[in-house]
């Protein structure tokens, strides 16, 4: 398994509940990247790997699309839920 290179960053809240999900599921980034596609949210694999990181904010429909991928609410994937 890789680990992170960089320091994550403070951009947005939901990078590390995004790869932990990711992971979880066993899921490549250019799955989650085809499944974003699928929702209508059109991001590169660079972009990606910053929202995980933590360096690049989030947009609405970004958290709304991936809180539908991985079945979780917005809540949750904000760190407002456990």
């Amino acid at each position: 398994m890789n680990t992170r290179k960089l320091a994550l960053g403070d951009r947005n809240r939901i990078g590390a509940r995004v790869t932990l999900m990711r992971k979880k599921r066993d899921m490549k980034q250019v799955e989650l990247l085809a499944k974003l596609q699928t929702a209508g949210i059109d991001i590169s694999i660079p972009a990606l790997s910053l929202l995980e990181g933590q360096k690049r904010p989030v947009s609405d429909f970004e958290l709304c699309a991936l809180a539908d991928i991985f079945q979780v609410s917005a809540d949750w994937l904000l760190g407002r839920k456990t």
